[in-house]
């Protein structure tokens, strides 16, 4: 297992609008470059792109959620 963590400070979000599908779940197979979350700093969303193929095995935050520099946001298995 490894981790997925903040590069910046900001507000964590899983979807991409209010009333959109969550980018992943629990179990989603993600490929490189594939976005999983954004950070919104100063009105502005920035995405949270996988660096590598892998599982995500957890969520570690909820829509809305403050998360600081290298704060772990998700937990990831190779595959």
């Amino acid at each position: 297992m490894s981790t997925v963590d903040a590069q910046m400070p900001g507000v964590f979000y899983r979807r991409p609008s209010p009333e959109a599908d969550p980018y992943i779940e629990p179990g989603t197979v993600v490929r490189s470059g594939q976005t999983i979350g954004l950070i919104e700093v100063m009105k502005t969303f920035n995405e949270i792109k996988a660096d590598r193929e892998c599982r995500v095995s957890k969520i570690l935050l909820d829509d809305g959620d403050e998360v600081d520099i290298g704060q772990t946001m998700f937990e990831v298995d190779d595959v």
